[in-house]
């Protein structure tokens, strides 16, 4: 238990050297139209963030205390996964014809819902919740980031302040999830199983709330129907073989990285048995008691935290294109410590900080290369398409009797073919002389383009009328 405590320790320490060095060494944003956008979309961000953070720790001991038998909580947790990979490129699809920021405050009325759901003991009511939660979780991972882009492109900021904006929402997500479970717990604690998600359902208020005084409207294709959207961006993904790989890679690490979500407690946890079992009953057994589980995942958030630091520094010297090639290269190496290193403790909880690292580097390396290859008329609606293979490993690993060597050996294999992916992808660029040099200066420029509400609206206003 000590190597936790003190790795948590060790880990908080780099963080904060790295986060000042980065602070004084890499050059800072004075536009102040940049950083009054930044701030805008940050608050609501992570808001968002903070209403999904504080629903997970508790939605299984929830589940227990009405009673719900393992086989209906594992069909309730699969539900949710399904749920986001049927009806992702719907409200893909939705964002870009109908607006990234109405879906946005559709996000904000799901998955309050999903909230109020858990006020009743009925499975088909919490099943409800459940694919509400899907389809809100396939709106957060792409309208958000759909909104912010576009804004970002129109108001003329330059490219590489794109990669600062999604470093910080990095450090700022990992920050909301450990002050998330905090406050989670002590609810529970002072309340019950449900007063979490009555916390979320304040806080998913006050983002709707933010959102619908502060943001503008943008669109993708407005002319298109759902179904002409729907076959545009599918189109796009096999015609344009950046964007294939872009979701190719996405598909494959973060398939890896939920799947290390639900497999790291009994990785690390000393002795544990291997039932002929699905991965969800594994998930959802309360025999891993023997390891402090607040310590391991603040020290993850923390390793993801020094990932965001590492990015900014890595953008300072090369293309993103060519480092994610190394590190998602270690990201299954690094996996495949549960598998070479089994038992030993120390060395696989070494390994997962290693993992969480390069989670850190991932995040804003894949949201500069989405806005940069990704076209803006589909781009909500791509972005929920690499989600559908993604929710789709996921759903296969849950429902099989795997061991969790095996489980491993997959996401090893995964997250060698997502390196595989982003050389192809580095190839494609370099070939096509499309990858800007890293200016140190750019992030100094003078907008292109000053926008204000009024020309928002009127831009709003002549999309609507195309």
């Amino acid at each position: 238990m000590n190597i936790f405590i003190n790795g948590f320790g060790v880990l908080s320490v780099i963080c904060a050297i790295l986060f000042i060095y980065t602070r004084t060494a890499l050059p800072s944003v004075t536009d102040a139209a940049f950083r009054h956008f930044q701030r805008v979309y940050l608050i609501v961000y992570l808001l968002a963030m903070a209403g999904d953070w504080l629903q997970g720790p508790h939605v299984y001991a929830l589940y227990d205390s009405y009673g719900m038998t393992t086989h209906q909580i594992e069909v309730l947790f699969v539900a949710g996964f399904g749920s986001s990979m049927l009806f992702g490129t719907v409200v893909g699809s939705f964002a870009d014809r109908y607006g990234r920021r109405t879906n946005c405050i559709l996000y904000g009325i799901l998955y309050g819902g999903a909230c109020i759901t858990k006020h009743f003991n009925n499975f088909w009511v919490l099943m409800l919740g459940r694919l509400l939660g899907g389809i809100a979780t396939s709106i957060l991972y792409s309208a958000f980031e759909s909104w912010m882009v576009y804004e970002h492109h129109k108001r003329g900021f330059d490219q590489d302040s794109l990669g600062n904006v999604f470093s910080h929402a990095v450090l700022g997500n990992s920050i909301v999830a450990i002050l998330a479970g905090l406050v989670a717990q002590f609810f529970a604690d002072k309340f019950g199983f449900v007063a979490p998600f009555d916390v979320s359902l304040t806080v998913l208020t006050i983002m709707t709330v933010i959102v619908i005084f502060t943001w503008n409207e943008n669109y993708g294709d407005v002319t298109g129907n759902l179904q002409q959207n729907f076959f545009n961006a599918w189109k796009c993904i096999k015609e344009d073989h950046k964007v294939l790989c872009l979701g190719l890679i996405q598909s494959l690490f973060e398939g890896s990285m939920y799947i290390f979500v639900l497999e790291w407690t009994p990785a690390l946890t000393p002795h544990t048995p291997e039932p002929a079992t699905t991965t969800v009953r594994r998930l959802l057994s309360t025999d891993h008691e023997t390891i402090p589980h607040g310590h391991i995942f603040a020290a993850f958030m923390v390793s993801i935290m020094i990932g965001s630091s590492i990015f900014k520094l890595l953008s300072k010297y090369t293309h993103v294109e060519s480092f994610m090639r190394v590190v998602l290269f270690i990201a299954g190496l690094s996996l495949s410590t549960p598998i070479i290193f089994k038992g030993n403790q120390l060395v696989v909880f070494c390994g997962f900080l290693v993992f969480e690292c390069c989670v850190g580097i991932f995040w804003p390396s894949l949201g500069q290369m989405r806005g940069k290859y990704v076209p803006e008329d589909t781009r909500a609606t791509i972005m929920n398409f690499f989600r559908v293979p993604l929710n789709l490993i996921v759903v296969v690993i849950l429902l099989q009797n795997l061991q969790m060597k095996v489980i491993f050996e997959c996401c090893v294999v995964f997250l060698m073919l997502a390196a595989i992916s982003q050389q192809w992808l580095y190839k494609l660029t370099q070939s096509n002389d499309k990858v800007p040099l890293p200016t140190q200066e750019g992030a100094d420029r003078e907008p292109l383009i000053q926008s204000n509400d009024t020309d928002d609206d009127l831009q709003s206003q002549k999309e609507e009328m195309v």
